[in-house]
């Protein structure tokens, strides 16, 4: 029997609303031998049953829940259940866009909390963030081998966040020969992945619609792709006629990928440039030496970890934001993102229209963006979202 979590008297509200997290300030104790992964039961301090998740000691979520059905037990048959459900949610979008890449569980938002699995081919890449999803390593293997038989499995559980959890950083291979790369498909785009050194799981399959929005804007244009990593917004623009892309990253190995993604394709390299420079400065730089262009493209990294981060980040925002309006040719076209989840869209937008202010120039918001479709967000969990971006004309 799992051991047992009495929640504080009026904190059970937000797990009768379903929500997948207890945090610890809300536990008034826990009954019977708990260790970090443990499934355990949630009751409410009148005795209800409210749920069974993972113990957690050292995170300040400490309890993330498995299930809200009692009859349900953690075993080998649970995973395969949330896997398959998952997949099959997804079969009409790998169909529509020809997909070959797609995330396969999103979190808590499928229903597996501290798991994020993406497919690259036949290669599924998992990273398990939470105590939770730690002890049941093998249960999440099994299940993923039953259900995609001839899928490689690697682990790129190399992610800070798994600190907090008391875990260490890990990188494996779980089932099967993993290659270095891979080539997946997406709107009719090919796109390389390094699945064993590339960020993240290897590429931002949340961008997938986006590149896609993009690049209706780019024929006949010259793009700047800021914060390129391995091209595919240039891909895409290219693909779709721009006059010209130039694709700003700091890694060598990223810019390296991105030309070769170009060739890939098939599309004209004599078009592009990759510049190993940094977006900040290039963009000062770019001012000072009055270069202009057409489109560009603002997908930097997560600049808020941390509720005390937030006013920095949102510094770091408008100076990009600023700095692209100042480079714009009158008419042009900003596409620019945050996939800082502590960032809400409404600021966002703030921050964006600050900038407009602060370069001098007009702004209009002509679209509004979120992460592709399968990186759901479930109504339980709100959290599970966080990729916002605005298509912006630049008067």
């Amino acid at each position: 029997m799992p051991s047992s979590v009495i929640l504080q008297p009026g904190r059970e509200k937000s797990l009768l609303r379903r929500h997948p997290w207890i945090f610890s300030r809300a536990i008034e104790k826990t009954i019977g031998r708990t260790n970090r992964g443990d499934t355990v039961d949630v009751f409410s301090h009148d005795g209800e049953w409210l749920g069974r998740g993972a113990w957690s000691p050292e995170s300040q979520i400490q309890v993330r829940i498995w299930t809200f059905d009692q009859n349900e037990t953690i075993d080998n048959g649970f995973f395969q259940r949330r896997i398959a459900t998952a997949q099959n949610s997804r079969e009409e979008l790998i169909a529509r866009h020809g997909l070959t890449g797609y995330r396969l569980i999103a979190a808590e938002s499928d229903g597996l909390p501290g798991i994020t699995i993406d497919r690259y081919a036949d290669v599924l890449v998992c990273q398990l963030l939470s105590a939770g999803a730690e002890k049941h390593r093998s249960k999440i293997v099994w299940a993923l081998t039953k259900q995609f038989p001839d899928c490689a499995i690697y682990e790129r559980s190399d992610v800070a966040v798994r600190k907090k959890e008391g875990l260490e950083l890990v990188t494996q291979v779980l089932h099967g020969e993993v290659p270095d790369e891979v080539i997946i498909e997406e709107n009719g785009v090919k796109i390389l992945v390094n699945v064993k050194q590339g960020h993240k799981t290897g590429f931002y399959l949340d961008q997938r619609d986006n590149r896609d929005i993009a690049a209706k804007y780019a024929k006949g244009r010259n793009v700047l792709n800021c914060f390129c990593y391995t091209g595919t917004f240039g891909s895409y623009a290219l693909k779709n006629d721009a006059k010209s892309v130039t694709n700003l990253d700091v890694s060598d190995l990223a810019l390296e990928t991105a030309k070769r993604n170009v060739e890939i394709n098939g599309l004209d390299t004599s078009k592009s440039e990759f510049l190993n420079l940094d977006v900040f400065q290039a963009l000062r730089d770019f001012k000072k030496e009055q270069k202009h262009f057409d489109e560009i493209i603002l997908d930097p990294p997560k600049f808020v970890d941390s509720k005390g981060s937030l006013n920095r980040a949102c510094r770091g925002y408008k100076d990009i934001n600023m700095l692209a309006m100042q480079i714009m040719r009158p008419g042009g076209i900003l596409c620019t993102f945050s996939c800082s989840g502590l960032l809400s869209f409404d600021l966002f937008q703030k921050v964006v229209a600050d900038a407009a202010l602060d370069a001098g120039r007009t702004v209009q918001i002509i679209e509004r963006l979120g992460q592709a479709a399968d990186h759901p967000v479930s109504t339980n969990y709100p959290e599970g979202f966080y990729l916002k971006g605005l298509v912006c004309k630049v008067l």
